[in-house]
């Protein structure tokens, strides 16, 4: 028996129905066509399947779509603006941070999550931070270099400082909408 779900998706209103045991990943994959998550593992061990609920990273193979029932949902697709990539695609990019790409939409929106909440994150931090996402093709040194220069991006057009209070005013919210 299928569920209704209404949910917000790369900032455009979405309402759908779903079985109750479809993933999350499934739900972008396959009914909204958002193929940039990918499924690597489907054991949340890889990251591939990585987006944003709620302005938090969260590994979308182990999260019901049901359970995302109101909830923003960024995907990488979402990221770009008006034609310019993200300040953490940017820097993938330039600084090659990727080979084969599989698991470059994970990591990407695993960095821009850990940049938002530590905006002044050293190599170390990075090394530490993106644990959960796996590469099987590079050495992880220009995910590194990637991930310290789309940080310093985000600093300086201000994407860092907007999201950290977006995700801030939506923990206000939740905390008020759940006292009340």
């Amino acid at each position: 028996m299928a569920i209704s779900i209404s949910l917000t998706v790369n900032g455009a209103p979405i309402s759908a129905s779903v079985e109750p045991g479809t993933l999350l990943v499934q739900f972008l994959r396959d009914q909204l066509r958002l193929t940039g998550t990918h499924v690597g593992c489907d054991t949340a061990q890889c990251g591939a399947c990585t987006i944003h609920l709620d302005g938090r990273a969260i590994k979308s193979c182990n999260i019901l779509a049901a359970q995302a029932d109101g909830a923003r949902v960024t995907t990488i697709e979402g990221l770009a603006k008006d034609g310019a990539l993200h300040p953490m695609q940017a820097a993938f990019k330039h600084c090659h941070g990727l080979q084969c790409g599989f698991c470059t939409p994970g990591m990407v929106m695993s960095a821009i999550s850990l940049v938002e909440r530590q905006p002044d994150i050293t190599g170390d931090d990075v090394r530490a931070q993106l644990d959960g996402n796996l590469c099987r093709c590079t050495g992880y040194h220009n995910i590194v270099k990637a991930v310290l220069e789309g940080a310093e991006g985000m600093k300086s057009s201000g994407a860092a400082s907007t999201a950290a209070s977006t995700n801030a005013n939506a923990a206000a919210a939740s905390t008020t909408q759940a006292t009340a």
